[in-house]
């Protein structure tokens, strides 16, 4: 059952290379457990929608902050309109990853996003270990979309388009599912039932796997590509999925 907002929620900016980034900071109660954990996360969007007070930003991040006792930074990034293409959204996230590391404000963190948030935050996982920064404890991704083209899916293509500007020699750090994988954190991956792009996630996790990155998968039975943003339509899938999720984080806890 979804319960709410946890009641402490700030919501400060940070500094990134194209301006301020504005976060939303969620913090348990229990501020002995908040010192231990934390979690970057952002949200979906197809790279172009979206914002803080959208379900899969707001929601997600206040219930696995009650769930999982940690506390979790949501990430407004620039979205992919108006001229703003990659690597902006990926910049905006990686400052807040940096600026979150640099605060020291949990022994632990993760990273994690949904769909498009969910590339975001493995490039950003990439970019940290490629530069040799402090790498993410653990990385959450829902329904990621984190290939292209998705194997058995069509019409992305003016996503993607939209995003990096074309649809060919496409960055590693843009659709992360091309990278090389080797070094990445446990990574937990929830799949959507009915999902065009869960093939996406599927490869994923069979990439990972391949690279020696500990891997786990949930199926949210029933459940559609983007759930986490419609609590109404999916109740009992997005219960249990931030259920999953939780579940992950309360690891860096132990």
């Amino acid at each position: 059952m979804l319960r709410g907002t946890v009641p402490h929620v700030s919501g400060p900016h940070v500094s990134g290379p194209h301006g301020p980034v504005p976060v939303r900071i969620h913090e348990p109660q229990d501020t002995a457990r908040a010192a231990r954990a934390g979690l970057v996360w952002a949200h979906g969007g197809g790279f172009r929608h979206g914002d803080l007070d959208m379900p899969e930003a707001d929601m997600v991040a206040a219930e696995l902050c009650r769930r999982a006792g940690v506390t979790v930074v949501s990430v407004g990034y620039r979205l992919a309109v108006g001229g703003v293409r990659y690597p902006v959204p990926v910049d905006d996230v990686d400052a807040v990853w940096q600026w979150a590391c640099a605060q020291g404000f949990a022994d632990r963190v993760g990273i994690g996003g949904a769909s498009a948030g969910a590339a975001l935050a493995m490039s950003t996982a990439l970019r940290a270990r490629d530069a040799g920064r402090r790498t993410p404890d653990l990385l959450l991704l829902a329904y990621p979309f984190v290939h292209y083209p998705v194997p058995g899916a069509a019409g992305y293509d003016d996503m993607v388009h939209n995003y990096v500007g074309r649809l060919t020699d496409l960055p590693p750090d843009a659709l992360p599912g091309g990278a090389p994988l080797e070094g990445l954190p446990a990574t937990h991956v929830l799949l959507s039932e009915f999902d065009d792009l869960r093939a996406s996630g599927e490869l994923l996790a069979h990439q990972l796997r391949e690279a020696k990155v500990p891997v786990t998968t949930y199926l949210a039975r029933g459940a559609t590509h983007g759930h986490l943003n419609r609590p109404a339509d999916h109740p009992d899938a997005v219960d249990e999925s931030l259920n999953y999720f939780a579940g992950a984080l309360r690891t860096m806890l132990q």
